[in-house]
Formats: C-alpha cells, sequence, structure tokens
C-alpha cells in the first residue's frame, strides 16, 4: 500500500488540475474574464503557500535579490500569461480543446531546452514532435470537423509555449534555490505582476457579491492550485520523475473527458484521435533516455 500512495498523490494532483474548467466556466458566467480568474487564483494560492512556508520552513523564503529575475521568469513570463491565455482559450473555445492543447508543453520544452541547455534531439523526440503538431491539427478541426478558430488555436498553443517556459526559467532557479522556494516566489511574482492587468477593483466588487462565487475563488485557488501542488511534489519525491510526468498525463484525459461529458462538447473520431496522439506523444517523451539508461547499466 505504501509504493501505491505515491502513484495515488500524483494521479490526485492531475485529477485536480483536470478539473479547473468546473471553477473557470463557473467564474467566467459571472462575469469575470481570463485575466481577472488568473488573479483570483494566484490571489488565493499566493497568501496560502506563502504563509505554508512561515509557518514550517521560513529560511525557504530568503533569496538574493539579484535572482529576482528567475522568479519574474517563471512567475509573470510563464505562470500569468500561461493561465491568461489557457483560461481565455477554454472560455472562447471547449475545455477539452484547451487543455489537450496545453500539454503541447512539452514539446516546447524539448525545443527550448535544445536551443538554451543544447539537450540532444533523438529521433524518438523528432516522432512526438510529428504526432504532437498532427494532434493538434485535428483537435484544432483543420479538416473542418470541430470548427476551432485560428485565434483560439493560436492561445491554445500559447499556453503551452509559457507553460513550458516555467521549466526553462526554473531549471536555472533550482541550481541555487529548493522546489519550496522556487514554487512560493513563483506565486508572489506572479500575483504581484496579474495585478496592473486583472482591474482588482473590480474584481474585488464582483466576487464580493457573492457568497457562492467567494466559494468558487477558493476552490479554483486551494483545491485546483495548492492541493495538487503538494499532492505532486509528495508524490514525486518518492519515484522517478518521467513515471510521475506519465502518471500527471491524467490531466489533459480528465479534462478532455469532463469537457465531452459535462459540457457536451465535440466527440467526433477526428477530434478524438487528434487528442490521443497528443498524449501518446506525451508519453514518449517522458519515456526514459535509452543511451543514458544503457550507460548506467
Amino acid at each position: 500500500m505504501k509504493k501505491l500512495l505515491p502513484v495515488i498523490a500524483v494521479v490526485g494532483a492531475g485529477v485536480l488540475w483536470g478539473i479547473i474548467s468546473l471553477f473557470i466556466r463557473a467564474l467566467s458566467a459571472a462575469g469575470l474574464d481570463a485575466m481577472q480568474i488568473t488573479l483570483i487564483r494566484l490571489a488565493v494560492a499566493a497568501p496560502v503557500l506563502t504563509l505554508y512556508v512561515l509557518l514550517t520552513s521560513h529560511r525557504e523564503l530568503r533569496i538574493r535579490p539579484k535572482d529576482i529575475w528567475m522568479f519574474a521568469g517563471t512567475g509573470i513570463i510563464s505562470i500569468v500569461l500561461f493561465n491568461i491565455c489557457y483560461f481565455y482559450t477554454m472560455i472562447h473555445s471547449q475545455a477539452s480543446v484547451a487543455v489537450v492543447l496545453l500539454y503541447t508543453s512539452p514539446v516546447f520544452i524539448m525545443l527550448m531546452s535544445a536551443l538554451f541547455f543544447r539537450e540532444h534531439i533523438t529521433a524518438l523526440k523528432i516522432a512526438a514532435l510529428v504526432m504532437t503538431v498532427a494532434g493538434c491539427a485535428l483537435v484544432a478541426g483543420i479538416t473542418g470537423s470541430t470548427g476551432i478558430t485560428p485565434p483560439i488555436l493560436l492561445t491554445g498553443l500559447a499556453s503551452g509555449l509559457f507553460y513550458g517556459l516555467y521549466t526553462i526559467f526554473g531549471r536555472v532557479a533550482l541550481k541555487r534555490y529548493s522546489s519550496l522556494t522556487v514554487t512560493v516566489w513563483t506565486f508572489i511574482l506572479g500575483f504581484c505582476g496579474a495585478l496592473p492587468v486583472s482591474r482588482p477593483a473590480e474584481t474585488l466588487h464582483t466576487v464580493s457579491g457573492s457568497g457562492t462565487l467567494l466559494l468558487w475563488c477558493m476552490g479554483i485557488g486551494v483545491i485546483c492550485t495548492v492541493l495538487p501542488y503538494f499532492l505532486y511534489t509528495w508524490g514525486l519525491s518518492r519515484m522517478e520523475p518521467s513515471k510521475a510526468a506519465i502518471l500527471v498525463s491524467v490531466e489533459p484525459l480528465v479534462g478532455a473527458v469532463l469537457g465531452m461529458t459535462v459540457y457536451g462538447e465535440d466527440r467526433s473520431p477526428v477530434k478524438i484521435a487528434g487528442i490521443a496522439l497528443i498524449l501518446a506523444a506525451l508519453v514518449i517523451l517522458n519515456l526514459p533516455d535509452r543511451g543514458k539508461a544503457d550507460s548506467a547499466e
């Protein structure tokens, strides 16, 4: 049972991230846009995470002022922009499309890692790239089946790009700081970065007028942000990263199934084939490097 608990934790994190469309749709129905929902998510998560660190390991909050650019990269360039693009895609399109396009991020990570860190691109990674591009084409309805517009495709892919940038900036930051320090400062800087573009006064006025809406706000910040972070981090510390990455890919599957069942979104064979291609590419990109595995034996 002890060996199963980390698996349950990582899968649970993926499920909680995958159901975020429920909260986004509820907040959008109240008149909040993608930028405002991004602010709400960060406004709840940042104080909760900061309070947790203060109470458990306050030294983790210490950073050097000259390193603030790293957390501006993870928090503003990545988290804020990824959330805005992701939520916009989900509000104006289909939840299943938004969550699957978000998970093109490993392809962007692969390409950026090759550019910035000179990582080798293998034939297997190229195959995954081709599968992802083909999957996006099918999901986006190039064949005319789903009718996803070019702007929606663009914001969906942009969410994957900005999501991937977290790994690039985070890789630099993790050379000097712990994962907890990187995470909490990411949310602090993200919250600060979201304030100027999210009309905070108007957002607060809308949210404060409804107790139910406040619950949805707490939900997106705690249930879909803080809780899955802790579950994933705990599970990741007890298993191989490649295994965790594959297990957490239940997120786009949950999001796609939720969209096609709860919201009655398009379930055409073409779209389902596209989702399957992207998920398969995700698994391939997280397979252990055979060359490294052989050299370790």
